[in-house]
């Protein structure tokens, strides 16, 4: 049986992407003072544009925007990875507090899964979620001309 999706809220890969960021902020708490507006900082930006990405582009209109939305959420991912590995060589974090923490990261693999769904959806046909193609005019093709104006008198 298939769940209606309504809102972001109610995609898995959004739920978990939130859960990521509670763990990027509780395990950042941990980090000396004079990183809180540099690494520190930069892991929690960068775990918000996970769903922050994946909720605009499920927003979106054209599914081609949505798929936009979710690869940048799926790009986002190598950086609280990386940055990750930065806070495990400064000492910041254990190698064994930050496994869950990248276990969280790989699960997020699914965005692979939702961006080939939506691309398959969207060559399939409709580029408007829940619409049929939309095809703007060629900007080769003349434009039929509207009604003219009555010539004045």
């Amino acid at each position: 049986m298939k769940t209606v999706v309504s809102s972001f809220r109610d995609l898995r890969v959004w739920q978990a992407a939130m859960d990521l960021v509670e763990d990027i902020y509780g395990l950042t708490r941990t980090f000396p003072n004079h990183e809180l507006y540099g690494l520190a900082g930069q892991m929690q930006r960068a775990a918000i544009s996970i769903p922050s990405n994946i909720a605009e582009g499920h927003t979106r209109e054209h599914t081609r925007e949505y798929v936009q939305h979710i690869s940048i959420a799926q790009a986002s991912l190598a950086e609280p990875q990386t940055q990750l590995e930065i806070a495990v060589r400064l000492r910041y974090v254990t190698g064994d507090q930050s496994i869950g923490v990248m276990d969280k990261v790989s699960s997020l693999g699914r965005l692979y899964a939702l961006r080939n769904a939506l691309r398959t959806r969207s060559e399939g046909g409709s580029q408007a979620r829940g619409a049929g193609p939309k095809t703007p005019p060629s900007r080769t093709q003349p434009q039929t001309p509207g009604p003219r104006p009555p010539k004045p008198a």
